[in-house]
């Protein structure tokens, strides 16, 4: 059995498992940071959405929940001022390249964005910064699963999940503001070595990946 580590996260004394990052070690007793990249099993962590930051008393900068383990006698502070003020700037940038349709999103009312926003007291609809348009075509060829890059928010899940747990199909392309997951050559998932897991449907916090519909037919 693993020893024991104590600490104090926004003033709740806890005693969690050595090697374990704040990050589940908050979720895991009722205390919530968001988060849109985080995987417990991947080490090491994505450490992509920049959303997880916490201070740490004794610490100038604040630090990434889902990579910092916890330490006897750490005192972790979730939701101040400078911490919330960091996320809402990370958030609204990452709102300003991604299209806010959510009556029409199949992920509405199970969506992480939409979370986040009402835990930082934020509009989906961000102002702050400008907005990025890509319209990129949306891949429909797969027989199971819907693909609309329009919607991701490169926090890795996917790529991490298919690579780790299937068959690497996915994968990041090109840099910069041109970043997309792609398959191998960018060819259609139906046409890629997508063995159908439904894993990537399954890690998806914001709905880029979705299971088609099926219509039934009456006789």
């Amino acid at each position: 059995m693993p020893d024991l580590v104590n600490l104090t996260i926004d003033g709740i004394p806890l005693a969690v498992a050595e090697g374990t990052r704040i990050l589940w070690a908050a979720l895991d007793n009722d205390i919530y940071i968001p988060r849109l990249c985080a995987i417990r099993e991947a080490n090491p962590p994505l450490a992509a959405c920049r959303l997880c930051l916490v201070e740490i008393e004794g610490r100038q900068d604040l630090v990434t929940s889902c990579t910092e383990a916890v330490a006897e006698g750490m005192v972790v502070k979730t939701n101040t001022p400078r911490v919330n003020r960091v996320r809402r700037t990370a958030f609204q940038l990452l709102m300003s390249n991604h299209p806010v349709n959510c009556a029409k999103c199949l992920s509405r009312g199970n969506c992480e964005l939409q979370n986040i926003a009402r835990y930082l007291g934020l509009s989906l609809r961000q102002r702050r910064f400008g907005t990025i348009s890509r319209s990129l075509p949306v891949d429909q060829s797969h027989p199971l699963l819907t693909y609309d890059p329009n919607l991701c928010v490169l926090c890795g899940k996917c790529v991490w999940v298919c690579n780790e747990h299937s068959v690497g199909t996915l994968n990041f392309a090109f840099r910069g503001i041109e970043t997309v997951v792609s398959t191998f050559a960018d060819v259609p998932l139906a046409e890629s070595s997508c063995n159908s897991c439904g894993e990537c449907v399954a890690t998806c916090p914001v709905g880029a990946f979705m299971p088609k519909l099926t219509k039934t037919v009456s006789k």
